[in-house]
């Protein structure tokens, strides 16, 4: 039968931003931004999100006189990811 979709995914921006991590080793936050085309405040909450979850790993650095947030996938938000694109492969019959 059908798994029920992972609550922490099943979010825009947040499976936005797991898709993005997927791809490359790391993102910053405005390139994370500029990819989910939501605000700093959305943004930073679905980040949190996925850090509670173990999804994430944020770095906080400074750039310059900037800061400087960088997000990397935890191999449990890989295996997550994973599992979540398996059961959309169900319900889609692919």
């Amino acid at each position: 039968m059908y798994n029920e979709l992972d609550p922490v995914l099943n979010t825009p921006v947040r499976l936005a931003v797991v898709s993005t991590l997927i791809k490359v080793k790391k993102a910053d936050f405005n390139h994370l931004m500029e990819i989910t085309r939501t605000t700093q405040g959305n943004l930073s909450h679905q980040l949190k999100k996925l850090k509670e979850a173990d999804y994430i790993e944020i770095e906080k650095t400074f750039k310059g006189n900037y800061p400087n947030t960088i997000c990397s996938l935890t191999p449990k938000g890989r295996k997550a990811f994973q599992v979540y694109v398996e059961s959309i492969k169900k319900y889609l019959h692919l």
